[in-house]
């Protein structure tokens, strides 16, 4: 490292021993850390690896000064538990914190008024976006009385169409649990799940269903069984199941908690699983997947990523809303946009198989 590219004498490195080690203009070294400007992407990766390399720690209140940002997210949730929030948080969290933005959690626990309060005060810190997430996959109505600032909706999709979502895959995950059950020679697979009103339970109902139908399979006993997402319904269903479909050699459950339960009570009855009957679950919580007995083949819904990439989806909205501002000549716009970016994004599930099956 030359003198030039030394950090200065106070042992903390500057924006310009950074500019010096990436070679690149102080100007240019800003803007890779802001995200804004139009630059190769080699560059601003040059940038980012002197930022990395000197131990580089902006000047956050400066920064907001110059550029108008204030480099904090809101994410709203109403999963007050946060079975469902926290790996959505995590997820971006991870992909924030490499810009060296901050996150503000908001739990509203399903309540309109306690929604605009949290929203006011988002508004007030003037955050650069929200994100917002929930505990079930139902749509939901837009944010309103917010400012013209990015928002990104997570695992619960706007209802309005021209913004931006990021949710789970219900049609590849029931996919992928009756082809795995398939596989492994069962074709008098039933079907027990959650409240018919949830969107989660519905869709998951009818892809199963309709992946069977490909196969000239029906659902063991004719009907799905629609209930509660307790283990206890798992029990009560399962019994209900047997007495009217006792040749049933798979169970396919709308969640873990539900799979455990047939688990417990097909173990009561001296049934082997997966010997008899297999049983795969839905969304992967090891509280409950690696608590059954015998362990939860099931359908992990990637929530972590989904969180990932509804940040993501935000950066770039907020990157394109600062190209744009800063565009005043209108120029030819040949830089990627977030804007463009409307819509439901999919995420694909995964099958994570155990001992249940």
């Amino acid at each position: 490292m030359t003198s030039a590219q030394r950090p200065s004498s106070t042992g903390r490195a500057r924006l310009a021993d950074v500019a010096a080690l990436a070679g690149v203009s102080v100007g240019t070294a800003s803007k890779a850390l802001n995200g804004g400007g139009r630059m190769r992407p080699e560059t601003r990766r040059r940038v980012l690896d002197a930022v990395d390399s000197l131990g580089f720690r902006p000047n956050q209140h400066a920064q907001s000064l110059h550029t108008g940002r204030s480099w904090t997210v809101g994410l709203m949730t109403t999963d007050g538990i946060g079975r469902f929030s926290t790996p959505v948080l995590l997820g971006a969290e991870d992909a924030l914190g490499a810009g060296k933005i901050s996150v503000l959690l908001c739990d509203t626990r399903g309540d309109s008024i306690r929604e605009q309060h949290h929203l006011r005060n988002l508004m007030d810190r003037r955050v650069d976006g929200i994100i917002v997430t929930g505990r079930r996959t139902d749509p939901r109505p837009p944010l309103t009385g917010v400012d013209p600032i990015p928002i990104v909706y997570a695992l619960s999709p706007s209802t309005g169409q021209a913004d931006t979502s990021v949710v789970t895959d219900d049609r590849g995950g029931a996919r992928l649990a009756v082809e795995h059950l398939l596989a492994a020679g069962r074709t008098r697979i039933a079907h027990v799940t959650g409240p018919e009103h949830h969107a989660a339970a519905r869709d998951r109902a009818r892809y199963a269903a309709e992946h069977l139908e490909r196969s000239s399979l029906r659902l063991a006993g004719g009907r799905v069984h629609f209930g509660e997402w307790s283990e206890a319904w798992g029990r009560r269903a399962a019994d209900a199941v047997l007495r009217t479909a006792p040749d049933t050699d798979a169970f396919f459950c709308g969640n873990d908690q539900i799979a455990r339960g047939v688990a417990d009570a097909l173990r009561e009855r001296g049934v082997d699983v997966p010997g008899d009957i297999a049983v795969v679950g839905y969304d992967n919580w090891d509280t409950m997947a690696l608590a059954c007995r015998p362990p939860l083949t099931t359908i992990d819904m990637n929530l972590t990523e989904i969180g990932r990439i509804a940040a993501l989806r935000l950066l770039e909205a907020i990157d394109a809303e600062a190209d744009a501002e800063a565009d005043t000549g209108g120029g030819d716009g040949d830089a990627e946009t977030g804007a463009g970016r409307g819509g439901v994004h999919t995420v694909p599930c995964r099958l994570v198989v155990r001992e249940s099956s």
